[in-house]
């Protein structure tokens, strides 16, 4: 049987192309699970592997796309069973195994989430990666103790999709959010999903001092590099920055001072390699945290044939929210 996929090729003169084409089952690579895919997330990663930058990619032809959701087709796994609606998000999938951008995925049973009852696959898809991501960087701020009476919370990169989607989980649990993004003309949304203020890029711009008089007891970080160094600095004592993301880059000019002097922890959030009662227990979570009504202004349907366009603006920074996929489309 054959199935529809954007199949990302690589030619003799080291130029990166993707088409839409139909593939036999037999191509796919192995797996113990067959899924038929009904949604697909676009995220950062899929911008680079589809414009062949980073590396992430290691062999062509490849099928893109880090996280799916569908239904299961055909299972040698007992957890699965044909009908059954699933969820995956990492584990390299999309870079190093087959992914979501075809109507078919193969891929092994461990990857796999079954999906809540109370969430739809495009529910998931709305979710993706981000959600995820989003959830595991509220529990951890949780964990070390961060309570919403402390203070306010610095969300950076807040028109994205990690970052849009920390503000609303965050504001639900009753955290005041400062909400930081470059592009103003997205106040009003980001106000829509629980911000108490908006702020531009200047509250991180370089100091060039040890340390600022403090301003949050937290931070959700999907920026890095020279802006997350100033963050640090103007973090209370005991305070927390749970760091998921380098859109500015993966390293800046570090100092033991905001650490030893004011006790604060920079946690990683690690979405990839996440466990499975992890990623179950933060899945459950967002089923009933989550308010997918509030959201749905943030999401942006598309096709296949949409996604070269959008990996240059997603690369480009002007992609809010979330798009999500139809391989149908």
């Amino acid at each position: 049987m054959s199935f529809r996929a954007l199949v990302t090729d690589k030619g003799a003169d080291g130029k990166v192309a993707s088409g839409i084409t139909e593939l036999d089952e037999g191509r796919l690579p192995q797996g113990n699970v067959m899924v038929g895919i009904d949604w697909a997330g676009f995220n950062y990663k899929d911008g680079m592997a589809l414009s062949g930058i980073g590396g992430l990619v290691r062999d062509y032809p490849h099928v893109g796309g880090v996280d799916f959701a569908g239904r299961v087709i055909e299972s040698t796994d007992e957890r699965y069973h044909p009908g059954q609606a699933v969820v995956l998000t990492g584990w390299r999938v999309g870079e190093w195994h087959w992914g979501g951008f075809a109507t078919r995925a193969r891929v092994n049973a461990d990857w796999l989430v079954p999906l809540p009852k109370e969430m739809s696959t495009r529910d998931a898809m709305v979710l993706g990666t981000a959600g995820l991501t989003a959830m595991l960087a509220v529990n951890r701020l949780k964990s070390e103790e961060i309570k919403p009476g402390d203070g306010d919370i610095l969300v950076t990169g807040a028109g994205g999709g990690v970052g849009s989607m920390a503000v609303l989980l965050l504001a639900r649990l009753g955290y005041k959010v400062h909400a930081m993004t470059g592009r103003a003309e997205l106040t009003d949304e980001l106000k829509a999903l629980g911000a108490t203020e908006v702020v531009g890029r200047d509250v991180l711009a370089p100091t060039g001092k040890k340390l600022l008089a403090t301003r949050w007891i937290g931070a959700i970080d999907s920026v890095g590099g020279a802006p997350l160094g100033e963050m640090l600095k103007q973090i209370h004592t005991g305070g927390c920055v749970a760091a998921v993301g380098l859109a500015a880059g993966d390293g800046w000019d570090a100092s033991v001072i905001p650490f030893i002097l004011r006790g604060i922890t920079l946690a990683g959030i690690d979405s990839v390699m996440q466990p499975f009662e992890a990623r179950m227990a933060a899945w459950d979570r967002l089923s009933t945290l989550f308010g997918f009504g509030v959201y749905e202004r943030m999401v942006r349907e598309a096709g296949l044939g949409d996604l070269v366009e959008i990996s240059k603006d997603i690369l480009a920074g002007k992609v809010r929210g979330r798009v999500i996929v139809s391989p149908k489309g």
